[in-house]
Order: structure tokens, then C-alpha cells, then sequence
């Protein structure tokens, strides 16, 4: 039986001919270049032949290190054709991440995006020349190979062999999708390891085809006219399953390269799908309250209106099904065209249909908003062991402050100790290589441990508490949930990071990364000296000004929960240093060893 995602693009091909399948651009003032579904489908066939040619054979793993491009999704779906999985390692790793992911998945072949990326293959190469057999270099920006002249090549290299592959190549490449199962391994995705060593997730094929066939019956606002941006790193289990989900359903993909450009590329794309993390809608929301406040009086108040209009039309009717009256209708139409609108257009979605949001805790009032401005967030959990989403927000229904509801068919029970328990078709059948990590990760009956703490509300809601490995005690026995309250702080435009301190501490604490261009304007409405910025963040008036500032996010907390000192630092938690995962969750052991001195002081004399 041959897998679906090995028929798929074919089959689209077959279906759609000369329509968009995707669009790219590699630089930033660059045009945007459209591809068919046509081409797609030649483009796999052809890196198919190649990857064949390159001497893999079937159960071999090729490893991909790039920012989104669509070579990656070309690379994956040919290897696919081979019996071959694809282990995606994230743009932003270091040496030492790329090497051990590597080594570990036993990765014969390395495709890397650009020159940036190479010289962690070529490292690794030159340790284990043995092990790798070649480097495949998507872009190929000027590079100069070293010593790998024999070994490293370029796409335009890679796709010639392919197109001259023989005809034996071409029929052995059929015989082995032929023979593809829906147990065959598809992607070996890496967790990020806040805890221990990063372990290689095994995403089958069957894993695959039941998450995107449950999406399809639950995404039923889904058109295959839409256009999706590729914005997550595709490296990631949301971004990834999401992205063979919209080839399934037809819908174009526009790739985004460069992550730290997306307030660009969105405005010149104008998606009305994206799978998003928190960080982004935070920042949306920030520079629109800035913007409000900037306004009149008389424009805030209309403004307030608006904002209370779409409310009542969108959380209070149309979020529990019920239909508006016509004089709200009305209403609400009046202000989309006046405010709403301009709003979307400023962000760069004109036409929005829904945005799948994970990986972190958003705000309640921030989803509130967006959801009345008629931008529809849609909330969910999942994780890399799921093959992404375990519950999301139903169309009508949906609860804000919880993660809605698990997918059709996908069984989730609470464990005696608060454990979240999935068990179903999208879960992984278990670790690569790993026994012991998967002997811990499983109940007897078959549900993995999700190593999250939550329960259900009386409606069937989930709602998360808390990594159950982050959940600290202070030194009085209280428990605290630091990602709880680092969630509510990100809502505050003065702070871009927070790690929550206090295990085995007498009171809660944290380290604080504030947004530098807000606190610089503060600091320089009020007369401050800015020209040293670590020595702005030492003076003590900044620092009683930042616990102002967080305060209105705890008012609400029990007092052994709030936040009572707090440390200002001028760099970010560093991936390099180990203190974030690519996917910027806090190591708190690492952070905590980094920052030792400096936590330690926020103690002195208490304890």
C-alpha cells in the first residue's frame, strides 16, 4: 500500500493542473515566484530520482537544516517516494544540537539551506566522514566549499541528477513507494529538551494520515482557494503537519524565509491562514494599544465602542451559536468597515479566515480582542509526540482560557496526579532508539504521558496548568506554576522575556528582558541618561518602575504567587548558551546556573 502523502501531489497535479500549489521569495526585496501544482508534482518526482541516485536506499534518514523554503517540503515528499524519512533539525541550532541530532538519527545525507547553515554540516562531516555521505546546499549565496568539493553540492546539482536519472532509478523509486506502509517512519522530529537530551520522535505515515483526515472533518471553514504562510519554522510539528495538511487539501503555501521579516512578507503575501505562535499576536496586540493610545480622546471612546460591538457580536453570540440581532449586525458592520478593517489591512490579513495558535500561552483579554476584531485565534495543545494537535477551538462552542476540545476519535483522560493521557491514531508509536524513554512515556494501557498538567471543564473543555517537570515549590511549600504567570506577563508591553524564579526560594522572583524600544521611550520621556543601557536597566527608579508595570498582571494572584523582586537584563536568553530551545521555552535549570549571581542577589539577606 503506498502512503498518502507519497500520491498526493500527483493526484493535486492531476486535480489542479496550472493552479497555484506554492510561492517563494528569497530575498527580502525579491518578487515573489509562483510554482503549479504541475511543477510541484515534476519537482518531487525529480527529487525522488535524485535522492535515489544519491545511493539511499529504503529505512535510510536524510536530515534537513534550513529556514522555511520549499526545497524542504520538495526534499521531504521525494524522499518519501524512497521509503526514506526526513529528520528536520531547526535553523537556529548550534553545533552541538546539530551534531548529536545527526548522529543520533544516523542521518547519511545533510541538506542545509545557505551558507549560514553549511559550516554545521561540513563540521560534522569532517568529524564522521564516514557517516555522511553528502551535503545538499539549497541556496547557494556565494559559498565557497572547502575541502568537500567531492562531497557538498547544490540544488541545481542535486536536481540534475534526478532529471538525468536513469531509467532503472525511476522504476526502483516506484517499486519502493509501492511498497511504503503506513507504519513506514516519516519524520523523526527532535523534542526541544527543556529537561535532558533532546529525543527523536517517530512520526509515521499512519500518524500522518489520521491527523490530517481529522482536521479535515473538523476544519470545515477550510477552502482550497485559501493561502496559508509558512511563518513557524518547518522544522516545527505544527508548521510541518500543517503544511502537508494544506497540500492534502489544495491550498497554496507561501513560504517565508527569513522569520524576522514577517511584518513584511505578510503585508505583501496577505494570507487569510498561519499558523502562529503567542509572540506574534502579542506583538500585534502591543503596537495596536500603542497606536489607540496615540488617538484623541473622542477616537478612543469610538474605538472602545468598536471593540465592545464585536464583542458582544462575536464571544457573545456568534461564539455560542446564536444568531445576532439585526441592529447588532448592523453595528458591527458599520465598525469592520471603519476600524476592524483597517486593522487587518495594517497587519497584512484582509481577509482572515482563522490563524492555529500553540506552543506557548496566550493572554485570555488578548484572544478576546483579536476574536472581536473579527480575527479568529484559534487556540489549541499538541505536542511533537501527537503529531502536533491534540484539542483546538471548535468553530462554535469554544471556551477562552482553555485549549477547546480533543480532535474527533482522540482519547484524553487526566491521570491521578494531573497528568494530561493521549491515546489515538496521531500518537507516536514511541522514541527512536530509545527503550527507557519509552518504557517512562506510556501507560500500560497504551496512553502517553504528555508530561502536562490539566483537566477538563464540565463541558469537555481542556484546560493546561503547567509542565508538570516546571511546576517549582517554594521554600514555605507553596507550589507555583512560573509559565502561568510568565504567559500574563508577556501581555505587557514593557517585557519581551521573563523567566519565573523561586524553587526552594522563600518568594517568587524573576529575571526580566524588557522590550528596549518601549522602556527607551519611557526612559527618555522622563529625563533618564539612555546612553548606557545596562546602566539604565541597574538604577533602581527603572527597575520600581518595571514592578509597577506587573503589577496589574498579578493583582489577582494569592501573595506567595506574586512576583516580589525582580532583576532587568540587557541581552536575551540565549539558544547558544543553552538557556532557550529553538522554540525559545526556558531551560530553567540552565537559566538558573547562567544566572546565579545575579539570583542569588535578589535573595541576599531574606534567607
Amino acid at each position: 500500500m503506498a502512503n498518502k502523502l507519497v500520491e498526493i501531489v500527483p493526484r493535486q497535479a492531476e486535480r489542479y493542473g496550472d493552479r497555484e500549489a506554492y510561492r517563494f521569495c528569497w530575498r527580502r526585496d525579491g518578487e515573489w515566484l509562483q510554482t503549479s501544482w504541475n511543477e510541484f508534482a515534476i519537482q518531487v518526482d525529480v527529487a525522488g530520482k535524485a535522492i535515489a541516485e544519491l545511493g539511499l536506499i529504503e529505512k535510510d534518514n536524510i536530515a534537513v537544516c534550513s529556514p522555511n523554503t520549499p526545497q524542504i517540503l520538495i526534499t521531504e515528499l521525494g524522499a518519501f517516494r524512497n521509503r526514506v524519512a526526513a529528520v528536520p533539525i531547526y535553523a537556529s541550532s548550534v553545533q552541538s544540537q546539530f551534531d548529536f541530532i545527526v548522529e543520533n538519527s544516523g542521518a547519511k545525507v545533510l541538506f542545509v539551506g545557505d551558507s549560514h547553515h553549511y559550516p554545521m554540516a561540513y563540521n560534522h562531516w569532517k568529524k564522521r566522514p564516514e557517516a555522511i555521505s553528502r551535503i545538499v546546499v539549497f541556496k547557494n549565496d556565494g559559498l565557497e566549499l572547502r575541502d568537500d568539493d567531492t562531497v557538498t553540492i547544490f540544488w541545481d546539482d542535486f536536481v540534475r541528477l534526478g532529471m538525468n536519472a536513469s531509467r532503472e532509478t525511476a522504476v526502483e523509486v516506484e517499486a519502493r513507494s509501492s511498497r511504503g506502509l503506513p507504519e513506514d517512519m516519516a519524520t523523526l522530529i527532535y523534542t526541544s529538551g527543556t529537561t535532558g537530551e533532546p529525543k527523536g520522535v517517530v512520526i509515521t505515515h499512519s500518524n500522518y494520515d489520521e491527523c490530517i483526515q481529522k482536521h479535515i472533518e473538523l476544519l470545515s471553514a477550510i477552502k482550497d482557494d485559501d493561502l496559508s504562510m509558512a511563518f513557524l519554522p518547518m522544522s516545527h510539528i505544527l508548521e510541518k503537519a500543517w503544511d502537508f495538511f494544506c497540500v492534502t487539501r489544495g491550498i497554496t503555501i507561501a513560504f517565508n524565509y527569513d522569520p524576522r521579516v514577517i511584518q513584511d512578507t505578510i503585508k505583501e503575501v496577505e494570507p487569510n491562514l498561519m499558523c502562529c505562535v503567542p509572540r506574534f499576536w502579542e506583538k500585534v496586540y502591543h503596537g495596536v494599544k500603542e497606536k489607540i493610545a496615540g488617538m484623541s480622546k473622542f477616537q478612543r471612546m469610538m474605538v472602545s465602542r468598536a471593540i465592545r460591538t464585536g464583542y458582544r457580536r462575536n464571544i457573545d453570540y456568534v461564539r455560542r451559536g446564536r444568531r445576532p440581532s439585526w441592529l447588532l449586525e448592523k453595528e458591527y458592520d458599520f465598525w469592520n468597515r471603519r476600524v476592524f478593517q483597517l486593522l487587518k489591512n495594517a497587519i497584512g490579513i484582509p481577509n482572515p479566515n482563522f490563524f492555529p495558535t500553540a506552543g506557548a500561552p496566550l493572554s485570555d483579554s488578548i484572544v478576546r480582542f483579536m476574536r472581536s476584531v473579527g480575527i479568529e485565534v484559534i487556540m489549541g495543545y499538541g505536542l511533537s509526540e501527537t503529531t502536533a494537535t491534540v484539542s483546538c477551538y471548535p468553530a462554535v462552542g469554544y471556551e477562552i482560557g482553555t485549549a477547546g476540545r480533543p480532535l474527533p476519535g482522540i482519547k484524553v483522560r487526566i491521570d491521578d496526579n494531573g497528568e494530561i493521557l493521549v491515546k489515538g491514531g496521531t500518537v507516536t508509536p514511541g522514541y527512536y532508539n530509545n527503550p527507557e524513554a519509552n518504557a517512562a512515556a506510556f501507560t500500560d494501557d497504551g496512553y502517553f504521558r504528555t508530561g502536562d498538567a490539566g483537566y477538563f471543564t464540565p463541558e469537555g473543555d481542556l484546560v493546561l496548568t503547567e509542565r508538570i517537570k516546571d511546576l517549582f515549590k517554594t521554600s514555605n511549600g507553596k507550589y507555583i506554576a512560573p509559565q502561568l504567570l510568565e504567559g500574563r506577563l508577556a501581555e505587557c508591553k514593557y517585557i519581551d522575556e521573563v523567566a519565573i524564579i523561586g524553587d526552594e526560594r522563600k518568594f517568587v522572583t524573576a529575571l526580566v528582558v524588557p522590550n528596549r524600544s518601549q522602556l527607551m521611550r519611557w526612559a527618555e520621556e522622563k529625563k533618564f541618561d539612555t546612553s548606557d543601557y545596562a546602566a539604565l536597566l541597574k538604577n533602581p527608579k527603572v527597575t520600581e518602575f518595571m514592578i509597577q508595570q506587573i503589577e496589574p498582571y498579578q493583582k489577582d494572584l494569592a501573595g506567595f504567587e506574586r512576583i516580589k523582586r525582580l532583576t532587568l537584563l540587557p541581552d536575551h536568553f540565549s539558544i547558544e548558551k543553552g538557556e532557550v530551545t529553538n522554540t525559545m521555552k526556558v531551560r530553567r535549570a540552565v537559566v538558573a546556573r547562567n544566572y546565579a549571581a545575579v539570583i542569588n542577589a535578589m535573595y541576599a539577606g531574606t534567607e
